[in-house]
């Protein structure tokens, strides 16, 4: 599997992003979609909308956030697309637009997609 990158939106793009998904299911405010450089938008892959209401960014909710996100990601066909980039690509870069670079979905996606990659066929 390529390696996997977490980014985001509104830094500049740069080559060594590879391929440049965003993951988030509204897209980011004022940004523009030729300044976002993005070759794929997987919304499906974001947390649910009730979800994304009850953690509300929050430190503190984290730990249950990442268990009821990762339960989210178990079956969800849009993970299996975004195998297919890896596949097909050297380098991915999962886009975000929340603030904090270390609490935000993407930083739990990737680790998700890590843990896969570990599982045998």
């Amino acid at each position: 599997m390529s390696e996997l990158l977490v980014k985001r939106i509104y830094d500049p793009p740069a080559p060594e992003d590879g391929c440049r998904v965003l993951v988030d299911r509204l897209w980011p405010r004022g940004m523009t979609r030729a300044r976002a450089a993005v070759d794929d938008w997987l919304k499906d892959i974001a947390p649910t909308p009730d979800l994304r209401r009850w953690w509300d960014h929050d430190p503190a909710r984290i730990d249950e956030f990442a268990r009821r996100y990762t339960h989210e990601l178990d079956g969800n066909s849009a993970v299996d697309r975004l195998q297919l980039l890896r596949r097909e690509n050297e380098r991915v870069t999962l886009l975000y637009a929340a603030h904090d670079p270390r609490v935000n979905h993407a930083v739990i996606l990737r680790d998700y997609l890590t843990r896969l990659d570990g599982r045998t066929p």
